[in-house]
This record gives structure tokens, sequence and C-alpha cells, in this order.
């Protein structure tokens, strides 16, 4: 994971960061392109309970970096592995190409006798850093400051990320405006119908999603979303400026992390070193509201799948909804009144997201919402000519969890899985 380059030459102004977020955010026309980011828990079959040596990961790591893959492999800071594929053409062209880099991959793990788990959070293990990189030092030092949350955030936690083109510049179903407005709404109920995260370093966490309850407990500049109540371009180039800067690199020595510094503030004060455009860009690269817009719109709210393909299915229902016109339309309608539940606090740290996370598709209003939803992505797929095999997954999924008011959480949490066969004095420091 390289660095951008560090440089001291050139101040920029808040002018100049508003017309750039402003022109690199939201890159619009006809969506085309869908792109998925994978991550997994690595650990060992046998005993997942037990904190990996650094030095049998980072072999296993050398190993998978010495493939042909066509997706970009990073490793996250506790140690998840993360399969980023490159924008695809279609829906199916996108779940053949991970599909066949993970068949690469595990087959690699499997010889170093590790496997990849899909749970939206480590359910064995407490955090555990083993990235030391300048980055990581400063996230984890700004992070503390908002309590033990962010810890377990970085080393603990894993999710399907879901990349979509902004849409159009016009206003419509497949408008930007609208897109974004319901990539906030449907949001949460994405967030219920896949949590997938009921336990957290060993224990139960009493919620659904503790990974989106994870989020919601770190600094709400640096997690939180921006107001919907103006234009995206706008409302992005104001929570730019207004978010926490976590950290001052340097070229040379410890790089600053300093506490409540705006970038606006930065711009203003100039100290400790005026900012520049590489901050800016680094800057963007250290927000992660649930919807980031990186010039398509990046979804980050979904809690990892379980099983070889589960991820497949929120892809899947997510890009229906999205691109198919006639489903993007019914879908925006079914979800705008959850706008009066979500009152006026962004997303996640709101009523409508904290109700999704704790109680998944037990809460009525999100069920129906669900249903309503995955029926309209079944339609849509099939229109978008997505194979029987997508078609058949998400089929799956709708019947096994959401027409019955479930979700992947809730096999863990009636003992269906029995994932906490771990010493009993183990995984008694979870974060309260």
């Amino acid at each position: 994971m390289s660095e951008p380059e560090c440089t001291t030459l050139g101040g920029i102004t808040e002018a100049e960061v508003e017309a750039l977020v402003k022109g690199i955010c939201f890159k619009t026309g006809p969506p085309r392109t869908v792109g998925v980011e994978l991550e997994w828990i690595v650990h060992d079959p046998h005993r997942p309970w037990i904190p990996l040596p650094i030095a049998r990961l980072d072999a296993a790591c050398a190993a998978l970096r010495a493939l042909p893959l066509g997706s970009a492999l990073t490793m996250e800071p506790g140690g998840q592995l993360e399969l980023s594929s490159p924008p695809a053409a279609t829906l199916s062209d996108c779940v053949s190409a991970m599909r066949a880099d993970l068949t690469a991959v595990r087959a690699t793990l499997q010889g170093h006798g590790l496997v990849l788990a899909g749970h939206g959070t480590d359910p064995w293990r407490p955090p555990r850093r083993v990235l030391r990189q300048p980055r990581y030092d400063a996230l984890e030092t700004s992070l503390d400051r908002a309590g033990p949350a962010g810890r377990a955030m970085m080393c603990s936690s894993a999710s399907v990320q879901v990349c979509l083109d902004a849409g159009y510049e016009e206003p419509g179903p497949l408008g930007h405006g609208r897109r974004w407005v319901m990539s906030h709404l449907l949001g949460a109920v994405l967030v219920a119908a896949f949590a997938n995260s009921p336990l957290l370093s060993g224990r139960s966490t009493g919620v659904r999603s503790s990974r989106q309850w994870l989020w919601e407990r770190i600094d709400a500049g640096r997690s939180g979303a921006p107001p919907l109540d103006t234009s995206p371009r706008t409302a992005w180039a104001r929570h730019v400026l207004d978010a926490p800067v976590m950290c001052v690199r340097a070229d040379d020595g410890p790089w600053h992390v300093p506490h409540g510094l705006t970038f606006r503030e930065w711009i203003r004060g100039g100290l400790p070193r005026p900012p520049t455009r590489s901050d800016l860009d680094y800057h963007l690269t250290t927000l992660f509201p649930p919807v980031r817009p990186r010039g398509h719109l990046e979804l980050r709210m979904i809690d990892a799948q379980p099983g070889d393909d589960g991820w497949l299915v929120p892809a899947a229902v997510t890009t229906a909804l999205f691109d198919d016109p006639a489903a993007a339309e019914t879908a925006y309608r079914t979800v705008k009144p959850l706008a009066e539940r979500a009152g006026p606090a962004p997303a996640p740290h709101n009523p409508l997201w904290r109700d999704a996370a704790r109680l998944g598709l037990t809460d009525p209003e999100l069920r129906e919402a669900a249903t309503v939803c995955f029926t309209l992505a079944l339609d849509a797929l099939a229109r978008m000519g997505a194979d029987d095999g997508i078609r058949q997954a998400v089929a799956d999924f709708t019947e096994r969890y959401v027409l019955r008011g479930r979700c992947p959480a809730d096999d863990a949490l009636d003992g269906r899985q029995d994932l906490l066969r771990v010493p009993p004095s183990y995984g008694r420091n979870v974060h309260s």
C-alpha cells in the first residue's frame, strides 16, 4: 500500500479545494460499470481463535502477491485480506473475474494452512494491528481519541463494498442526485438485510451488525455522511473541508496527528505548514462515510458475508436496484419514507441506522422495505441479463432470510453456527 508523495511546496486555498472536490467526486454519465472490494478475516481453520504469527501471515501474503490476479490485493491493519476488482462492464463479468481470483487466493492460502472467513467482525480474536506504517500509526492515534471502537474497526472488521457509477447529471431515477440520496436510505436496509457480525472478540455484542455498531462509535467527522439537504457536490465539498485532519505527513521525522483540526482550519492557519494538493488527495482517503464519492459511489456499509459466494448477493442486489431504471424508481419510493425515521442526523449516526445494526430485519419497517427491494432486484437481474447462478443466489437469500425477517447474524444468534469453540478464559476484553 504505497503512500502518496509528501511535499510542502505550494499551498491550496478553500476555493481551490471546493472546485477540485466538486470536479472529482461525482463523474457523471450513464451507469455502465460495477466493481467490488471484498475484505476477509484470515485464520487457521483448526484454531481460529489463535492470533496468526506475523511471519506466517507475511509468508502467505508474499505468495499471494506473486499470483497473476486481476484484482488488487492489499492487507488491512489487522491482517484482513482485501481484493479490489477493476471496473467490469456487467455484473456477471465482475462476479466471474472475482470468483477466479478468489479461487487462486484460497488455493494459495490453503498451502499455508489458512482460510478466508466471511464475517463482518472477527468473532474469535481481539484486535491486534500487524501493519506498522505511518498511516496506520496516525489513524490509530486519531481514532483512539474517540474510544476503543476505532482499533476494533481497523483490525477486526471486514466488509463487502460495492462500487457503482455516480449516474447521470440530469435528474431522474439514474441521476446522481437521486442515487446519492437513495444510497443513504437504502444503505440502512442493506445494513439490516446483510448484518453478519453479532460476535466480536469471543463474545456476543447484542447487535446484529457489530461492524456497523463500531463505525457509529467513531468520530462522526471521519465516519459520518454529509447532510442530504443540499446538492451532493456542495455537501461533500463542505464535508471535506470541515472534516478532521488525520495527520500532517512529513518526509522526514514523525507525522503530526492534530487534535480537532479541520482541513478548512489548516488552510486558514497554515500550521505546521500550509496544506497542498497532495495533502487534499491524502485527506480524502482518510474519510470513511458509509457512501464515499470517488468519481463513482463506493457503498461501504455491508458486512462481509458467509460462504464462498455469499458476497455476490449484496453486489447483485445493489447493482440491480441502482442501475435498472424501473427498479431504481420503485426502490427510491420504497425507502424515501425512511428519511423521517432517520431524522436530521446524517448516516450512520441516526436512529434508522442504529436500529438497522441492532435489529436487522426483525424491525418491521426495514423488513417490509427489504422485501420490496429484493423482489425488485430479482426482476431487474433478469432484465439485466444476469446469469442463472447469480439470480438463484439472490432468490435463495431472499427466501432464507428476507421473507422470514432474518439476516445471516441470526444463524449465529440461534446457535446454528458454532463459532465460539474457544478456551473458556479467552476473549474477555471485548470493547464496551
